[in-house]
Parts: C-alpha cells; structure tokens; sequence
C-alpha cells in the first residue's frame, strides 16, 4: 500500500499535531509500505521551512517509506515560493506539492493558485488540490478549467470533493484525463461507481490521520470492487503518478 495523503507536524489552522510515531505505528499496525508526508498547515515561511525539514529527515531516517511533499502558503512573495518549492524538489527530493484551498484561502485558478501549477509543470511534479470543505475555492468543478490549462501537470483531487461536493468530482474526472483524486474521507459506493466509470487508475489510497487507516483501508475491501481495481487504488496509481517502486 502507498497512502500518498498524509500529514507531519503541528496544524497551525486545524489544531492538530500529526507525529513520525502515529506514522511509523500505521506502517506496522496495517502494513502500509510507503507514504507520502507533506506539512501540516502553516501560514508562514519560517514554520514551513522547519517542517519540510522534518519530513526530509524521516525520508532520509526510513528510505523508501517516507517521501515529500511541499505545502508552502501559495499566498507568500512569489519568488519566495518558488525558492522554497525548488529547494524541496531539488535539494530534499520532495514528489509532490500540495495546494491546500481552504487552509490556505485561495482559488486554484486564481493568481496565487495558478503559479503553483506553473512552478510544477516546470519541475515535473503532481499537485494534490484539497477539495470539499471551503466551498467556493474547494470546489472540484474549480479544478476543470486549470486542468485544461495545464494538461501536463497530473492534479490529484483530495478527498473527492468529500461528501458535500462529491457530485462534482466524477464531472472533472470525466472532462479532464490528467485528474486524478485520492480517497480520503470519501463513501464507499462512490468510489465503486466512479472506478467502474472512469478506471480505478484514477484513485489513490490515503489517510489524511493516520488513525484513519483501518477505515479507510475498510472501505477499500467491502466496496465492491475487484481484486485488481484494490491494487489499483491501494498502489498502482500511485506508483504511475508519484513514480514511487515499493
């Protein structure tokens, strides 16, 4: 399994605090062969920088089962975002960067959404986009038009939308082929219909909490889906958009 949605560090907006040791306990309790770390949410540079830090030191600590990715404020100085997005691809090795609407206050498609997009096309990397809780700028149907506009860039759509906007997700999966989403806080017969529609390539396994694994890994299992559409969703996709060989 890759849980490819994962936090690590203290929550500056949400009030939580995600720990290496819930993480490593996920591995062993669910076996859980990697996942991808990204920071919990910070509004400034400096506590971004400390804990971009940190998930570069767990993935140097326990190679080949923790990985990066970035979740800098799109909302600071442009040049110091793209200084901190580089140096997290180019200097610790991060995967991935995270566009978090609704911790963060901003529009995919807006100014200070499209330079995410932009600064990952050029590095070579996925966007993971939260969607659900925010609405207006956590709508799924935002993410139509920015995926048209960089058709290149693989965005994988956190948490389908959740339940309230979900009616939106399987609209942009079906408009726009280099949408992607990832599982999380997401009902079980709507992943079935939605693999059965568009490909179970098209979803991705997280947790978000770690103590969230056994539910979501549940919903996986008794869903309906097939044998070969769980692997798909548990590591498969994952391994095709992250590049990540377990």
């Amino acid at each position: 399994m890759i849980d490819v949605h994962a936090h690590y560090g203290w929550d500056y907006v949400f009030d939580e605090d995600f720990t290496l040791e819930e993480q490593l306990a996920k591995h062993a309790d669910f076996g859980v062969g990697a996942t991808i770390l990204q920071p919990a949410s910070c509004h400034d540079l400096e506590r971004v920088i400390a804990q971009h830090d940190a998930i570069a030191e767990a993935a140097r600590l326990f190679p080949g089962k923790f990985y990066g990715m970035a979740n800098p404020n799109p909302h600071l100085r442009d040049d110091i975002y793209e200084a901190e997005l580089r140096r997290c691809v180019e200097e610790l090795g991060f995967i991935g960067v995270k566009l978090h609407t609704f911790a963060h206050a901003v529009h995919p498609g807006g100014r200070d959404g499209t330079k995410v997009f932009k600064l990952a096309r050029e590095l070579g990397i996925p966007v993971m986009v939260h969607t659900g809780a925010g609405i207006p700028f956590a709508n799924p149907s935002n993410l139509i038009e920015v995926a048209d506009r960089f058709p290149e860039v693989p965005i994988v759509m956190a948490h389908c939308g959740m339940m309230i906007m979900a009616g939106e997700t399987i609209l942009a999966l079906r408009r726009c082929e280099n949408l992607h989403a990832d599982i999380t806080w997401t009902a079980g017969f709507q992943i079935k219909h939605w693999a059965d529609e568009v490909g179970a390539d098209r979803f991705m396994f997280g947790t978000d909490h770690a103590d969230n694994t056994g539910t979501e890994l549940a919903k996986i299992r008794t869903c309906g889906l097939s044998a070969e559409q769980q692997e798909q969703i548990l590591h498969g996709t994952a391994e095709r958009i992250y590049g990540i060989k377990l």
